[in-house]
């Protein structure tokens, strides 16, 4: 049982103005982190919201002028991680249930993903029904850096984006900005930031489609469109080692630099993270991709990756990992099978719905 202090209440604020509710993350300082009390408290939100007849519309937003969130409170999971606790994996099947129902949301699901959203940050706004990104998005799934597999429902999105252009930021953890997420199905809609507070004060008494046409702009250009001549060959390879190998190989600036930074992640998490986006192509709807996306968290959680990803990124901040392997090749089948094993009556089971994108506005 997760208990709810004050404080914690103070962290995800809550309020309806006109006809829409708001939920503002509210934990600037650490970036509006998630904490399993968050998640507890946006749910319980959108469930009341949901049959609430005075509300038509929610709108998500981050406190602060960072960004909407970072993701999860890695801090208490790399504890979690270090002494053997259960508590993150109570967090993660929590989590992923509001993934769900944000994807099967019956009304409007407004996502203001404004400045850094990243991880859970991507699984509170990304799977919404309205998702609106600025000049100054930052939009990331950058777990393998921590010894970490991108889960939230990430592994489902980025295995729908075009070509090889999810795998590219799935292995890498890049961040992309309005443009390349539009491109990559992360997003819908391009307004400048300026214009976000009279957005949101709209909201509160027209229509959504009103609103979004008053605002709407079309965003600075993105980088990834032109990119694909190298993503896409490189990547449909069939083996982490292969990637990395064409990578090297392709002459190009930019596909030498990817495969710089996909060098310096973890051998495991690049390897179980391309195993989990293939699979997940095949898997069908997000809660079948979530599911497989728990089980892999679960063992995550006691590999010693991802205790020295997040030493090393987060507590100590030396910025020199000592991965285990320390090699691509020394990761074996059975290494990254491992995280795809069923857990029996700890796992995490889901009831696909109707799809948010029969909302009406």
């Amino acid at each position: 049982m997760t208990h709810e202090a004050p404080e914690d209440r103070d962290h995800v604020l809550l309020r309806t103005e006109g006809h829409a509710a708001y939920i503002t993350l509210n934990r600037p300082k650490a970036l509006n982190a998630l904490s399993h009390p968050m998640v507890l408290r946006i749910e319980q939100a959108l469930t009341a919201w949901a049959d609430d007849p005075a509300v038509a519309l929610v709108v998500i937003e981050g406190a602060g002028d960072r960004g909407l969130c970072a993701g999860g409170d890695i801090r208490a999971i790399h504890e979690d991680a270090r002494t053997g606790g259960t508590a993150s994996a109570d967090f993660w099947r929590d989590e992923y249930r509001l993934n769900a129902l944000i994807a099967r949301y019956p009304k409007p699901y407004v996502a203001l993903m404004d400045g850094i959203v990243m991880g859970g940050g991507v699984g509170v706004s990304a799977h919404g029904s309205v998702r609106i990104v600025t000049e100054r998005s930052r939009v990331a799934m950058p777990e393998t850096g921590i010894g970490f597999v991108p889960d939230v429902g990430g592994t489902y999105l980025l295995a729908l984006a075009p070509g090889e252009l999810g795998t590219h930021l799935a292995l890498t953890g890049t961040p992309v900005g309005a443009a390349d997420a539009l491109l990559c199905g992360l997003a819908d809609h391009f307004v400048p930031s300026a214009s976000l507070p009279a957005l949101v004060r709209d909201l509160a008494a027209d229509p959504v489609r009103t609103v979004l046409e008053r605002y709407v702009e079309q965003p600075p250009a993105g980088t990834l469109g032109s990119a694909r001549e190298w993503i896409d060959p490189c990547y449909a390879a069939g083996t982490a080692e292969e990637v990395l190998a064409r990578l090297s190989a392709s002459g190009v600036p930019a596909a030498q630099a990817a495969a710089d930074t996909l060098a310096a992640k973890s051998p495991t998490a690049v390897k179980v993270t391309l195993a989990a986006l293939r699979r997940a192509r095949r898997l069908g709807p997000l809660e079948r991709v979530l599911e497989q996306e728990y089980r892999v968290s679960c063992a995550a959680l006691s590999s010693a990756d991802l205790v020295e990803g997040i030493r090393a990124q987060v507590i100590d901040k030396d910025r020199d990992p000592h991965w285990s392997p320390a090699a691509l090749e020394d990761v074996t089948p059975a290494d990254v099978d491992r995280y795809f094993a069923p857990l029996g009556v700890d796992g995490l089971r889901l009831v696909a719905s109707p799809s948010s994108q029969e909302v009406v506005w």
